[in-house]
């Protein structure tokens, strides 16, 4: 199928735009079936689903001569969770309707109230917003809904996850009886459904989430390792593709910031996305992404919604997803508009199981590999090298007399490998990971066993390398402040702001006790350093940093069994370490959009 069905303006802006053949979910809604119907679609993202309802909104926007009446009030409103992706969607059909004369106008939290509700006064064919700006355009009258002809909400399912159900139904609600409606959602749950039944009539139900196009363009990869080798296997991972961008999705907030310090520190253009950045640290992330002043994102779930970069070629899974919808959703960041990705997912050995029933959920055929080793990074590195360094380029005047100077004062070999030298200086060096071998496996786990530190309890302290810790005069302090002996400390952990250490289980409270009463605000002997109990994300772990990358003491590292405190000892240890009181302001609680 062609796009011959569109009003032929609308095919002019895809022909110019490279556009051959519809997707899937593009073929879909140009269906005779589907035309000036109501719709429910469900399409993962990256499958074109915005060109698609933008393709399927004409039916309602341009006359048979595929022009536009003029804009009294709007004529189409779509609805997007986020300022990224409302943003996006705006882009997206400000070209693919240019031609047509549709004027368009965004709405979305972050920007001037006032400039948009000037443009809606001054009239608008199309209106994308998130629901929490266009309600309050609604409420104060700027946003006329009279004579609305049709309404798409984009990615539906996470704009109820993100408790925008409120919004949406006062809007739905203030939309006219005949308006056409489509809903375009990843997921189909039951809330998606109630609220396809209250406000749509007799919708077709399209899905293309099982198609094989939905992921043919992403190489799905699995990379088995060792639990306390998860940041090293990051590191050769980046090392390994140097992605022109690359996405690295964590659990939390904690994990982002800590994922984040650890490779800015290791040498990588790297930015953070999470739910404590402002709106303002967002932009600005997404700017360098953008400008190629940073190449590689650390992000969760939540924040990374909307996001659109089109030299993203690598998703790397940090954190293993919930499930197999999450893993499609954060995949689909890659591999978009006939681009080619890869996704990788990171798998701790004892989760290899849960990894492979999920892929088979899914219906992705992964390929199981171990992480690139510091050879391959290297014999990858000189191929990148080579070709940089004989690709054709032009040279300047001064490029040649600088280069006429190193040439009378070094012979060409010397300067040739100097500047092999500086680019490899430029580069973080790859991991040593423990051979992907049952031998190997069994080995490290043995020597990392020690009697009486099966159950643990991993604590933290809030200084590491930049406060020049050191374990010869940590341990001294931990016995002191926490009334136990040398034997009774396990690993050591120093990572760049803070230090993790292991406590068994059978004397963490007593221990959380101890330094406790400990505390104070004196700097002469350690008793104002901070020790807490490292918190539980939501599967029950505790996140620790690597050994080989956090600089472990030389104590023998057991591993850390997933076990549940007593209520009673988890009150005891939980407890923070006084501290002096700090003013705070109340905080300010709105809706995101």
């Amino acid at each position: 199928m062609s796009f011959t069905s569109l009003p032929p303006i609308l095919g002019e802006a895809l022909a110019a735009r490279g556009y051959v053949d519809p997707t899937p979910v593009q073929a879909a809604v140009l269906e005779d079936g589907a035309r000036g119907r109501d719709l429910v679609v469900s399409a993962q993202t990256g499958s074109g689903k915005t060109v698609a309802f933008g393709m399927a909104m004409a039916t309602e926007l341009l006359r048979e001569d595929g022009t536009i009446e003029p804009a009294r009030s709007p004529l189409a409103l779509v609805i997007a969770p986020t300022r990224e992706l409302a943003m996006q969607v705006g882009r997206e059909l400000a070209w693919l309707y240019e031609k047509t004369g549709a004027r368009g106008a965004t709405c979305v939290g972050g920007m001037d109230p006032q400039k948009e509700r000037r443009m809606l006064q001054g009239g608008v064919h199309i209106v994308i917003g998130t629901p929490g700006r266009l309600r309050d355009h609604l409420e104060r009258g700027a946003l006329d809904l009279s004579a609305l002809r049709t309404i798409v909400l984009d990615e539906a399912d996470e704009m109820l996850d993100m408790g925008f159900r409120e919004d949406l139904e006062e809007i739905l609600d203030a939309t006219p009886e005949g308006r056409r409606t489509m809903l375009f959602s990843a997921t189909m749950p039951p809330a998606i459904a109630n609220l396809a039944r209250r406000y749509q009539r007799d919708a077709l139900r399209i899905s293309t989430v099982g198609d094989d196009r939905g992921h043919g363009d992403i190489a799905y990869q699995a990379v088995t390792v060792a639990p306390a080798e998860i940041e090293q296997a990051v590191v050769n991972l980046l090392r390994f593709h140097e992605a022109e961008t690359a996405m690295l999705f964590c659990a939390t907030r904690d994990n982002v910031r800590r994922l984040y310090a650890t490779l800015h520190e290791r040498g990588f253009q790297v930015v953070a996305l999470s739910g404590e950045h402002s709106q303002q640290e967002r932009n600005h992330a997404l700017q360098a992404l953008r400008d190629r002043r940073a190449r590689v994102c650390v992000a969760t779930d939540v924040a990374a919604r909307g996001i659109d970069l089109p030299t993203l070629s690598l998703v790397v899974h940090v954190e293993l997803p919930r499930d197999a919808e999450t893993l499609q959703h954060r995949s689909g960041r890659t591999g978009r508009a006939g681009k080619k990705g890869t996704a990788v997912l990171i798998v701790p050995y004892p989760r290899r199981k849960r990894v492979e029933m999920m892929l088979r959920g899914a219906r992705i055929n992964a390929e199981w590999i171990s992480a690139p080793a510091p050879e391959a990074i290297r014999l990858q590195d000189r191929q990148r090298l080579l070709d940089a360094l004989l690709a054709p380029v032009e040279f300047d005047d001064e490029d040649r007399v600088i280069a006429e100077r190193l040439l009378a004062e070094r012979s060409a070999e010397d300067i040739a490998a100097a500047l092999v030298r500086a680019h490899r200086a430029a580069m973080p060096q790859p991991e040593e990971l423990t051979e992907n071998t049952p031998q190997a496996r069994s080995a490290a786990q043995i020597e990392r066993h020690r009697p009486g530190f099966d159950d643990v309890i991993w604590f933290r302290m809030d200084l590491g390398r930049r406060q020049n810790a050191d374990p010869r005069w940590i341990l001294p302090l931990l016995c002191r402040r926490g009334h136990i002996t040398r034997n009774e400390i396990g690993a050591i952990r120093i990572g760049i702001h803070e230090t993790h250490f292991q406590v068994p289980r059978a004397i963490a409270g007593r221990f959380a006790d101890a330094v406790a009463r400990t505390a104070s605000g004196s700097a002469e002997d350690g008793s104002e350093v901070r020790i807490e109990v490292v918190p539980e994300d939501g599967h029950g772990n505790r996140h620790t940093p690597s050994p080989r990358q956090h600089g472990e003491a030389s104590k023998p590292q057991p591993p850390a069994k997933r076990a549940t405190l007593a209520p009673s000892t988890k009150e005891r240890v939980s407890r923070p370490t006084p501290q002096k009181p700090h003013p705070r302001k109340p905080k300010k609680h709105r809706k995101p959009g």
